[in-house]
């Protein structure tokens, strides 16, 4: 197996090299697209000190059925028109949650670009549930 793979890295050599060159570049643009990542111990730090605040970017439905104690909820699709609502927030980091963190970088970008600090929970909810952390309906 390992050396079919070597044969034909070797008879491509620039078929795999364009592959390696585009893996990188999706690399970096995905670290670029947000902010910092924490961890849940780092977002309850942050909150508990209030100098945090948590924007829930999943839709109403997945909000509803459980989200960390005092969580704002702006759905994703709706924060470019809701973003003024966090407008009295600007002294503190927003950290932005949703799922599984997959789109929280994209609304960090978002908020970055409106003159917020924004933070993302890394791994999402489902990292806050499996630490065990409590979450309200």
């Amino acid at each position: 197996m390992v050396a079919h793979l070597i044969e034909f890295a070797t008879n491509h050599y620039l078929l795999v090299t364009a592959f390696v060159v585009l893996l990188v570049m999706l690399i970096m643009l995905e670290m670029s697209k947000g902010a910092k990542s924490l961890s849940p111990r780092e977002l309850t730090a942050l909150v508990n000190s209030e100098q945090g605040v948590v924007v829930d970017i999943r839709n109403k439905k997945d909000y509803a059925a459980g989200h960390i104690v005092g969580a704002l909820s702006i759905p994703q699709d709706k924060l470019a028109t809701r973003i003024g609502e966090l407008e009295k927030y600007k002294g503190k980091t927003l950290i932005v949650v949703d799922a599984i963190g997959q789109h929280a970088g994209t609304a960090c970008a978002e908020l970055v670009k409106a003159g917020h600090t924004a933070a993302k929970l890394a791994g999402g909810v489902s990292s806050w549930r499996a630490d065990n952390l409590p979450v309200v309906k």
